[in-house]
Parts: C-alpha cells; sequence; structure tokens
C-alpha cells in the first residue's frame, strides 16, 4: 500500500482517481446500455426498462441482423475501405517519411517538402473545394473516393519520419559502406527497426477509416456503396425493411423492434475495432514515445 508523506498528496491522488472513475464510467455506460438494449426483448425495450443489463434475454436481434443484406453489404464496403485504404496509407507513408528523414545533402529540397506537409496539416481546404475536386476527379459514388483524398496522412507520416530520424546513424553508414541502395536500406533495414511505429501508425489509418461517416454521406450516392457507419449513422425510425431479410414480416414484427434492432447493429460495427486494438496496444507506447521526439 503506498504511503503518503502529507494529506495533500493524498487528496490530490484521490480526486485525480475519482475523475478517472467518473470519466472512465461515462464511456462505459452508454456502451453497457446499447449492449444491453441489443440482447432485450422487444416489449422491454419499447417499455424503456432496458438499462444497464439485459431484460428478457434474447438474441433475435442478430439473427436478424445476420439476415440484413443491407448491413452485409456495408459490411463488405467498410472491410475493402480498410483494406485498400490502410495498405495505401502504409505505402505512401512509409515511402514519404522514409524520405522526409534524410539529410539535406542527401535530399535536397527535403525542408520544401516538409513545409509543404506541414501547411497541409494545419490549414486543410474547406469542404466545398475538398468535394469539389474529388467530384471532378471522376471518383464519386466509389470506395476510391473514400480512398484516394486520405492517402497520406500527414500526421502520421511525421510520426514515422521522427522515428526514422532516431535509428542510429551509424547502422545507416555502415549499410552505405556495404554497397546498399536507398531502397535496400528502406526495405532491409529501417522497416524492420520501426515496426512499432508503422504498426501504430497503421492502427491509426485502419481506425479511422473504419470510424469515418461523413465522407460516406457525402461521396456516395447509392446506398449500396456506403460504408458501415455511414450506414448506420442514417438509420431513421422507419419500419425494418423486410424485402433485405430472409424472415418474414410477422415474424419480424413479432421478434424483434426498431430499436434493438438498431442497437445490434451498432454493437456490430463496434466488435471489430474493440477486437482488433487490444492485439496492437503493446505497439503504442514505443512507436508514440520513439516516435514523437525530434534528433
Amino acid at each position: 500500500m503506498r504511503k503518503y508523506k502529507t494529506w495533500s498528496n493524498f487528496l490530490f491522488d484521490s480526486v485525480v482517481v475519482l475523475l478517472l472513475l467518473i470519466f472512465g464510467l461515462s464511456c462505459l455506460i452508454p456502451i453497457l446500455h446499447v449492449v444491453a438494449l441489443s440482447l432485450s426483448s422487444k416489449t422491454a425495450a419499447l417499455a424503456g426498462r432496458v438499462y444497464l443489463w439485459p431484460v428478457e434475454f434474447t438474441i433475435t436481434p442478430y439473427k436478424v441482423l445476420v439476415t440484413d443484406a443491407k448491413f452485409m453489404q456495408a459490411l463488405w464496403v467498410s472491410v475493402k475501405r480498410v483494406v485498400l485504404g490502410g495498405g495505401l496509407n502504409l505505402i505512401l507513408t512509409v515511402i514519404t517519411a522514409f524520405a522526409l528523414s534524410q539529410e539535406e545533402k542527401d535530399f535536397p529540397g527535403r525542408k520544401v517538402y516538409m513545409w509543404f506537409l506541414v501547411f497541409a496539416m494545419l490549414f486543410g481546404a474547406s469542404l466545398v473545394p475538398w468535394y469539389f475536386v474529388i467530384k471532378a476527379t471522376g471518383l464519386m459514388d466509389s470506395v476510391w473516393a473514400l480512398v484516394v483524398p486520405g492517402a497520406l496522412p500527414v500526421y502520421n507520416t511525421i510520426l514515422l519520419m521522427n522515428f526514422f530520424r532516431n535509428l542510429p546513424k551509424e547502422i545507416k553508414e555502415s549499410a552505405i559502406l556495404d554497397g546498399i541502395s536507398p531502397v535496400q536500406m528502406m526495405l532491409r533495414i529501417c522497416v524492420p527497426l520501426a515496426l512499432p511505429a508503422i504498426a501504430t501508425v497503421t492502427v491509426f489509418s485502419i481506425v479511422g477509416h473504419w470510424n469515418n461517416f461523413f465522407d460516406g454521406l457525402l461521396l456516395t450516392n447509392t446506398p449500396s456503396k456506403m460504408p458501415l457507419q455511414t450506414y448506420i449513422q442514417t438509420l431513421t425510425n422507419k419500419n425494418i425493411d423486410v424485402s433485405s431479410s430472409s424472415l418474414t414480416p410477422e415474424e419480424l414484427e413479432v421478434l424483434t423492434s426498431l430499436k434493438t434492432f438498431n442497437a445490434a447493429k451498432i454493437v456490430a460495427a463496434s466488435l471489430p475495432i474493440v477486437v482488433f486494438y487490444p492485439f496492437m496496444q503493446r505497439f503504442f507506447v514505443s512507436g508514440l514515445t520513439l516516435g514523437s521526439v525530434k534528433e
């Protein structure tokens, strides 16, 4: 047990712990409510008797969910977006960060490109010109409209660049004496040593692509091409679309309600990130710490 020298230290730590506990509960309670709602019966949900624990436990909303063609289509669009967007982010971030991590004598004009990226990160284009540029390229209503505009995340690039710059210079100098090319140095030396930082920025990209819904509202006109988060955001208080489900209207009416059905959609959409995050969490501390300090 920790011993405190003064009551002021004990009081300060107690207040900090209490505030963190309140903040944690404020984040956890809404999640528990949605999960409980998705596992409760129609009558309990409509009566407002569901709080943090399922009432009249049932998994029927999830059974209905797997038969919902629109949800599955939106899920597939999000998977494609994560694979294409995350892969493109990874490739361009590594290449750009490696180039910007070089010395001025090895990469003339490095500072110009660096200031250009910083300016683009701090002073991004407003919504209207951003929309018209994407529309002029002919990418509208396709998965590429969700991927190409954010192909090079500047913040991730700067983070990875600082990681590359902090690698021991002796390793690079030895590789140069051995006659290694810049591409070989990047692939065989810098990338393996920077795996924690690369994993960190890759997680940022994947989570960003999965959770983003706003660009789907603006850049997709066909409902079947909307990503999952956009589809969930557009849910309104209408009857469940029986045309996309294999169950009959009577079965849907008896087994589930829109309230529990939408809660099941939210839980299912959040589950991949909840499962994915813990496996990558061990890279965060080393990746962020080593990539955030300039030499």
